[in-house]
């Protein structure tokens, strides 16, 4: 094998020598026979069409309608809905105790659907049923689906955002009743521990959705 590579390597070189005319022949008899033409003009490359970007339309929401009907699977609870309005001292009404104690959406906030954020109010428990319609509040997680069902016949569908236990002494009211440019819920219960000398909790329950 020591003694073939010298040959190979020669037999390459003449092949290299006596073959480089034959290419340059080559060459000068196809450029005899073929005139010189500009090369042709640029064409566009095949690129696909692309629409241009749009950002998603804003939600322009639903129109008012007062709710009836409040429903969150993952917490089983299931609720006629009452009007609440403010007491006489500016504080927010909260729904009655008797009967079956059901929560509230506060009538000067936005119906649920329309772009604001619209607020339902519920108790934790009572003195004398125990649980009540908002005791499992505190235990949904986000996207969690909440259903409020309107006077109009429509539905509105949401999913949680956030559970957060904010103390009554810091309460979120910016969070629970300021303004967002989409359509959003607010529900509001007691929470935290409990202050049995002023008979009520220290903490309320914010839960938000959209």
């Amino acid at each position: 094998m020591e003694v073939a590579r010298p040959r190979l390597a020669a037999l390459a070189m003449v092949l290299a020598l006596t073959g480089a005319p034959l290419v340059a022949g080559g060459l000068r008899a196809r450029a005899a026979a073929t005139p010189w033409q500009p090369p042709p003009a640029p064409v566009a490359a095949a690129v696909p069409f692309a629409e241009p970007r749009r950002e998603p339309a804003p939600d322009a929401g639903m129109p008012s309608s007062v709710p009836v009907h409040l429903d969150i699977p993952a917490i089983e609870v299931h609720t006629g809905l009452v009007r609440l309005g403010l007491n006489r001292d500016g504080t927010v009404e909260v729904p009655p105790l008797d009967g079956d104690a059901p929560a509230g959406w506060y009538e000067h906030s936005v119906t649920p659907g329309e772009i604001g954020a619209a607020v339902l109010i519920g108790h934790v428990d009572t003195a004398s049923d125990g649980p009540a319609v908002f005791y499992r509040l505190g235990a949904l997680k986000p996207g969690d689906s909440i259903t409020v069902r309107r006077a109009d016949g429509t539905t509105a569908t949401f999913h949680v955002v956030t559970v957060g236990l904010y103390p009554k002494s810091d309460f979120p009211t910016d969070l629970v009743y300021g303004p967002v440019p989409y359509p959003g819920l607010r529900l509001v219960t007691c929470g935290g521990s409990f202050d049995r000398s002023r008979a009520t909790y220290r903490s309320n329950v914010v839960v938000t959705a959209r």
